[in-house]
């Protein structure tokens, strides 16, 4: 299949945005390739809200591989709700050791994400099609991530059990949620807050870390 080549700006956004957070050059072409792809299957399938190619390259490829420090030393990451995979897919792209678990029970984004790992040959990302609170693989990850899908304490109601002893949430939020972090359910702490800046997207970005009491790590 002959993918378009994503808008010149588009693709300049992306080099400067790959730079500007000290990330490989060499992403590009891997991440272009998959954002053309989520281009074509949005006109039909409607996976996105965003259709612009500038915006998805901020606010889908750059504000995904703002956290790719967090998850650079981690063996396995469950992206839970991941949609058009997001920010699973370019988070396996940038880091090639880490094995992702793309959870999605959507069909048609399940459907579009199998699409994407074949084209890539991406080896080191599967699609678990689920929900999030079906998926029987109890304590098989070493971190759980979450993109604008519920609140702190929702999402460890739903993904919790997938997490090891020391594993850990990485919830990709807005502005400080302090008012989700004060409900964290008993058993679990705040690890740390990391504020990040995401190239060519002026909102607010915390990365919030969530630990089981006794192991939350800062």
């Amino acid at each position: 299949m002959t993918i378009p080549d994503l808008p010149a700006a588009a693709r300049n956004d992306l080099d400067v945005g790959l730079r500007a957070l000290h990330l490989d050059a060499a992403l590009a072409e891997p991440l272009t390739r998959y954002l053309t792809l989520l281009l074509r299957w949005n006109a039909a399938y409607n996976l996105t809200a965003i259709r612009d190619p500038r915006e998805m390259v901020a606010k889908h490829l750059l504000d995904s591989l703002a956290m790719a420090p967090f998850v650079a030393d981690l063996s396995t990451l469950a992206d839970l709700g991941t949609g058009a995979g997001l920010p699973g897919i370019p988070l396996a792209i940038a880091t090639p050791g880490l094995q992702v678990a793309l959870v999605e029970s959507n069909g048609k984004k399940a459907r579009f994400m199998r699409e994407v790992l074949r084209t890539l040959g991406l080896g080191n990302a599967e699609v678990a099609e689920s929900r999030i609170e079906a998926l029987d693989r109890p304590g098989q990850f070493a971190a759980i991530t979450a993109r604008a899908l519920a609140t702190l304490p929702q999402i460890l109601a739903l993904g919790g059990h997938l997490l090891a002893p020391n594993g850990v949430l990485l919830a990709m939020k807005g502005a400080r949620p302090d008012d989700e972090i004060a409900a964290l359910p008993t058993g679990w702490a705040l690890g740390a807050i990391h504020p990040l800046t995401v190239p060519g997207l002026g909102a607010d970005r915390h990365l919030v870390v969530v630990g089981r009491a006794k192991s939350a790590i800062v």
